[in-house]
């Protein structure tokens, strides 16, 4: 799928920067920062579904340590 990237100017000479930085293109670079960016959330999220299910399964102990 193909889709358009607005960039102001200093982002994309930011971009073109690090492209050129790295021996790689500003395409590859910018899909490698969503691919992290990406992953990154869906980790968190992962980490959100795990801590709300322990806390419901440990509510009652949890509920006891607090008083």
């Amino acid at each position: 799928m193909a889709m358009t990237l607005r960039l102001t100017d200093e982002q994309t000479e930011a971009l073109r920067k690090r492209a050129e930085f790295e021996g790689r293109s500003m395409q590859q670079v910018a899909l490698n920062a969503i691919e992290e960016y990406l992953a990154r959330h869906a980790a968190d999220e992962e980490v959100r579904r795990l801590g709300a299910k322990s806390r419901d399964r440990w509510r009652n102990v949890l509920d006891r340590l607090g008083e």
